[in-house]
């Protein structure tokens, strides 16, 4: 499993916590690819505003297609394009992968800060998923990067900030679904693939 187990992680005298080397790598590289895949939207952005006929990177096919997304009211937020505020979420996440890389302990109340504002992140994404399927009718490869790391990064952090919860043993429900943590995200990765398979399988027949 890519998250530490209850007893992997450490408590530094001073109340900050060690984060076992794996977890904090898989921090540190999940942020680094959900900024850049914010970073590529934006500069993708800027060049569709500057130029109408500029045709996005990563439209690759009428389903995936970025420039689809971009051009839609869903595809900002408080006034704000959604891949800025990746921007600054993403490299939050990475710093904090930085610190954890290099042992530096950091509070308990961080972590638990960290881990809802990525749920927050997770709840938006699940409402980009459910627009993209069903309102806009177009996926966009670099957003579909962000829900996959977006998730992930839930599963990690959450590990790490709900310690004190796993390390009392009459708090089963937890403890059972931090055991099968990796396995209901696996089902829930299956179930957004079979929604996108369902969703577009007029298109996705004519390519067999």
């Amino acid at each position: 499993m890519v998250s530490a187990e209850p007893a992997d992680l450490t408590s530094d005298p001073a109340g900050g916590v060690r984060v076992p080397a794996l977890s904090a790598w898989w921090v540190l590289i999940a942020g680094a690819f959900g900024l850049l895949a914010s970073m590529t939207l934006t500069v993708e952005k800027i060049r569709v505003l500057l130029d109408r006929d500029y045709v996005p990177s990563c439209n690759l096919n009428p389903i995936m297609s970025c420039g689809s997304v971009m051009g839609t009211p869903q595809a900002t937020l408080l006034g704000l394009p959604n891949p800025v505020v990746g921007i600054v979420g993403f490299t939050v996440v990475v710093v904090t992968g930085v610190l954890a890389v290099t042992k530096v302990p950091l509070p308990r109340w961080y972590w638990t800060g960290l881990m809802t504002g990525i749920l927050v992140g997770t709840g938006f994404v699940h409402w980009l998923i459910f627009q993209s399927l069903y309102r806009i009718g177009a996926l966009c490869p670099y957003c579909m990067l962000v829900w996959v790391v977006t998730i992930t990064l839930l599963v990690v952090v959450a590990s790490i900030a709900f310690r004190p919860v796993l390390e009392q043993r009459d708090n089963a429900v937890v403890r059972v679904l931090f055991q099968w943590r990796w396995s209901i995200a696996t089902l829930w990765f299956t179930a957004v693939f079979l929604q996108i398979m369902i969703r577009f399988w007029k298109y996705w027949s004519t390519l067999i």
